[in-house]
């Protein structure tokens, strides 16, 4: 009966991971023991390496990997001359047995493992630099200025090298301080942090990918568990400032918003929303005396809305909830102060049953955990307190709202991250070299999966009056970013709600375009769940051979089909930036000029305020909203941009947009084949309540000549169904509601 309970409780702790986890467990034969070591091969470019001077061997889940259960690869184990050698398709790992594992010493006597790459031999050995590495992410941009912060970058997965490790051991230092640890036990409904079996082993996992970035980034989320995708309200504007707004002012600003008809999803409410200072859970009635009201007509305005919170300094008793807390806690009459514990069960049960549900009662969508104070725990050593507050506010909206996507909006806390978005970047300064950085950091994120760093559009702090330039070329950026929210400090000179510009018609154009783009960019995050790979990019994903992908950094992909090379220095006197900018290999459509241009070449343009420099590849087909105010109707009409200079195809994705059934195979996916000058709009797969029956299209075929006829599914079409714009030399084409389980197919003829 133990050995029954025991089973059961490890069962309920493993599926509690994430809806995606596997079994920390790997199969057996995957696993070759040689006296204190031990080599557990993944994938064919994959090694797990364990040494215990204990023999104790970690099988439970860590903070960075989740899932060992993989298809067991083909592979070879031999012993010869005193070596251990395992030699799979793309590895060679030879290990002198009886001997210490470690990294103290850079060496080869020991363990080594060998490789190709580009036709070279490549050697690894414990302790070995990775130089090359493509780093990954840090905690938080909070003091940005240019690109001060690129000595904080962590290394990421990927490397130049062709090889990179990922470092469970317990004693090695993740970049804020902290270590892993093992998730053990279930705390109602979520896997428990535990101590290693051995504080003293080597966990390492030996990454041999070479160039292959997608294929290892791939690999990585079976092993470390998927980027859950957001609720699809998430990807569009959010306001937010911190401000002590008043209930008034909170409604004055969306009723500007919907007065100058700007999209919008999210509204923040910053720290100033609680009593208190750094630390408060009770809401400031002097400022917002019905929270509950308020909270409802935002929602009732089609608005999200989350809360700040810095929740370092527990609960003293002047809030709402302490003395229920306190008794809870079973501390006496005399405690001030119920500290902030989140490692005990105990605090976690009773903390967010008393005080983080009440606010989720009065409409609270989710939570923006504000980490900024000590890193690690009080009560036990080594524990990140910005992961742990990640994994357990994530987990228990995740059991306890399962109608919902779960979601909070944090700081990086190290590798295992990407299983809870979405990330804050923390307080950057308003400079273009600031601005200038954020896009090499936001693409670099996705080297360990981190796939959704929302920034302060503008900048955090400024020091000068406000600049509408700067601000204009930051929101331009954002707009092919995850997470599309602007934000400021509190200083009262910084203007945020970009109405009161005198280029609000500019900072208007680009809202409208980020919501233009949602339907590819919902797609996008659902490639990043199924694959890995985020949503922003960088051009070596594609290009891991030609050196400008690597020096080229403020270029990324958004997505499989844009280029975006973002301005990010002012206007010289004629009122235009000079921006010099890479293409990869191929043919590109250049979206500001119109036109197909070649690429594999470097290339100098000047781009005016209104003008953002970014390329669609060749061919493909870009799903856009027709023109909309939030997310929260699904459009009965795409427009379909038909890009021009080769064949291509693209699969739009939809789902319910905030439920957990997208994981369940509960979606649609709808094909869009170009050849030839001819679209064709496959029938729909799938399905999901709520779905559309029909759909209504207009396809632009973009830098085209006039055709001479038009024809839908094989029907010639007359003018007035289509028409040719001389300027743009650009052919619109107007298809009624068609239904969405039917063949479309558009052809211009000439």
């Amino acid at each position: 009966m133990k050995r029954l309970i025991t089973v059961i409780s490890l069962f309920l702790s493993l599926t509690s991971l994430t809806a995606q986890t596997e079994n920390p467990v790997a199969d057996p034969s995957a696993v070759i023991t040689s006296g204190k070591a031990r080599f557990t091969v993944l994938t064919p470019e994959m090694i797990r390496i364990q040494y215990s001077d204990r023999n104790l061997f970690e099988d439970r889940a860590t903070f960075a990997i989740i899932n060992r259960r993989l298809p067991v690869p083909q592979f070879s184990t031999t012993e010869q001359d005193g070596w251990l050698t395992i030699k799979t398709s793309a590895l060679t790992l030879k290990y002198k047995i009886g001997g210490k594992i470690s990294a103290a010493t850079p060496s080869d006597e020991v363990l080594n493992i060998r490789f190709t790459l580009n036709g070279r031999d490549v050697l690894w050995y414990p302790g070995k630099d990775d130089a090359m590495n493509l780093k990954g992410t840090t905690r938080t941009l909070d003091g940005q200025i240019g690109d001060n912060k690129r000595q904080e970058m962590e290394n990421g997965l990927l490397s130049r090298a062709g090889w990179s490790i990922i470092d469970e051991s317990p004693r090695t230092k993740r970049g804020d301080g902290s270590t892993t640890f093992a998730f053990d036990k279930n705390v109602d409904g979520m896997a428990w942090v535990a101590e290693p079996v051995d504080k003293d082993a080597i966990d390492w996992y030996f990454l041999g990918y070479g160039h292959q970035y997608k294929k290892a980034l791939g690999d990585f989320i079976k092993v470390a568990g998927r980027q859950p995708m957001p609720p699809l309200y998430v990807l569009g504007y959010w306001y937010s400032k911190y401000q002590r707004y008043t209930s008034d002012e909170f409604m004055e600003i969306v009723n500007d918003v919907k007065r100058n008809q700007i999209p919008m999803d999210v509204m923040i409410f910053d720290m100033d929303w609680h009593t208190q200072g750094w630390t408060g859970w009770t809401w400031d009635r002097t400022a917002i005396p019905d929270p509950e009201g308020l909270i409802d007509w935002m929602h009732q305005q089609g608005l999200k809305v989350s809360l700040n919170l810095h929740p370092a300094d527990g609960v003293d008793d002047d809030e709402d909830y302490f003395n229920e807390l306190r008794n809870d806690m079973g501390l006496d009459s005399t405690t001030k102060v119920v500290p902030w514990n989140l490692s005990s069960p105990k605090f976690y049960h009773h903390m967010f049953n008393r005080i983080i549900r009440a606010r989720e009662r009065q409409g609270v969508d989710f939570w923006w955990i504000d980490w900024q104070q000590n890193l690690t725990s009080k009560y036990v050593d080594g524990l990140g307190e910005t992961f742990w507050c990640n994994h357990v506010f994530y987990n228990d909206m995740r059991v306890n709202r399962p109608n919902h996507r779960p979601l909070i909006f944090h700081r990086w806390g190290g590798l295992g991250s990407h299983r809870y978005p979405i990330g804050f970047s923390g307080d950057s300064f308003t400079t273009y070299g600031t601005l200038a950085w954020q896009p090499y950091f936001t693409a670099t994120a996705s080297n360990v999966g981190f796939g959704y760093w929302g920034h302060d559009l503008g900048g955090h702090q400024q020091t000068g009056d406000n600049d509408p330039e700067i601000y204009l070329r930051w929101m331009q950026y954002g707009v092919f970013t995850p997470i599309f929210r602007t934000h400021a400090t509190n200083w009262p000179g910084i203007e945020r709600r970009i109405w009161k510009y005198d280029n609000f018609p500019l900072l208007l154009e680009t809202v409208k375009l980020r919501y233009a783009l949602m339907p590819y960019i919902y797609t996008a995050a659902r490639q990043a769940y199924d694959t890995g790979v985020s949503m922003c990019r960088p051009l070596y994903y594609d290009s891991p051979e030609a050196n400008n992908a690597y020096l080229f950094e403020d270029e990324y992909m958004f997505g499989d089909d844009i280029l975006v090379a973002p301005v990010v220095t002012p206007s010289e006197k004629d009122g235009k930036a000079a921006r010099r900018t890479w293409l990869p290999e191929g043919r590109w459509f250049d979206v500001c000029r119109n036109m197909v241009v070649e690429g594999n070449r470097i290339f100098t343009d000047s781009y005016t305020q209104e003008e953002i420099p970014y390329f669609y590849r060749a061919g493909a087909v870009i799903v856009n909203n027709p023109p909309m105010m939030n997310l929260n109707t699904r459009p009965d009409r795409l427009i379909l941009k038909v890009v021009p200079g080769g064949n291509g195809s693209t699969s739009l994705y939809e789902d319910e947009g905030d439920t957990q059934n997208y994981q369940k195979g509960v979606y649609t996916t709808t094909r869009m084949r170009h050849e030839n000058q001819t679209l064709v709009i496959e029938p729909r797969q799938g399905a999901f309540p709520g779905m559309l029956k029909e759909r209504a299209y207009t396809i632009e075929f973009l830098a085209t000549d006039r055709p001479q006829s038009v024809t839908i599914n094989g029907k010639q079409q007359a003018n007035g169904v289509w028409n040719y714009n001389e300027k743009d030399h650009k052919v619109t084409i107007y298809v009624p509601q068609t239904p969405c389980d039917q063949q479309l197919t558009v052809t211009l003829g000439n």
